[in-house]
Order: structure tokens, then sequence, then C-alpha cells
């Protein structure tokens, strides 16, 4: 199954992996599941590292990638198509980064994987982190 991770959830598996339920653990460590993370978490994650609300050991350029290789997690990126598929969402939740995912998982078809209920109040499939 691929699956995409909500950019919480693949800090937490990184950082602070005993917030993660024992049946995310299992998810994320099953080898026929494809985790993937999107663009706009990277997005997030530099622009959250350059307000010092993200603390990495080294610029993000540097690190995220070294640590998608380390997870085993796979690059989603963000088209034209995504960004666009964000105006046709109803105004549930205002988070950019969070509504962008939601476009991505509406029309790649993929399960999210978050602890953040408000992905819950959209069209899709939500794991529970």
């Amino acid at each position: 199954m691929r699956i995409l991770l909500d950019t919480q959830v693949w800090l937490w598996m990184l950082a602070a992996p005993e917030r993660l339920a024992s049946a995310t653990k299992q998810l994320v460590v099953a080898p026929d599941n494809e985790l993937l993370l999107s663009a706009a978490s990277a997005w997030e994650i530099a622009i959250k590292y350059a307000l010092g609300k993200v603390r990495l050991p080294d610029a993000p350029e540097h690190v995220v990638p070294q640590l998608m290789a380390r997870t085993g997690v796979v690059a989603l990126p963000v088209l034209h198509r995504h960004a666009l598929h964000v105006a046709t969402l109803p105004q549930k939740h205002r988070d950019p980064f969070d509504r962008l995912l939601v476009a991505q998982a509406q029309i790649e078809g993929l399960p999210i994987l978050s602890s953040d209920r408000a992905f819950g109040l959209y069209d899709i499939t939500v794991l529970p982190a």
C-alpha cells in the first residue's frame, strides 16, 4: 500500500517514535508499504526550520534527503494539478500545507497517516497515527 505521511508523523518517526501507536509502527515498517513524503512537507519543514520552530542537526536541504533515505521514504512531488485542486476543497481547514496534502491524497488516491483530526473533515482515507 502507498501511504502519504503527514509531516508531523514523519518527524515523530525520526525523533519520537514512542508517540506512534503500535499499529502505526507496524504500518511504517511493513515491507509491502511505500511511504511517501510530499514536497509540501519538505517546504513546511524548511519554513519552520527558518522560523526556529523545528530543530535539525543541519540545514533542511542536507538533512531531509538523508533522513528520507534512512527511513525508506519516497518523495512525492507537488504537481500543478495538486496545487490547483486545492481550490476545489471546502474551507474546512486553513493550514495550507495540510490542504495541499489533502489535494495530493485525493488526486493520487492515497491514504494519509496522521494524528491530525482535521484530515478527517475531507473525503480521504485517514490512517490514525
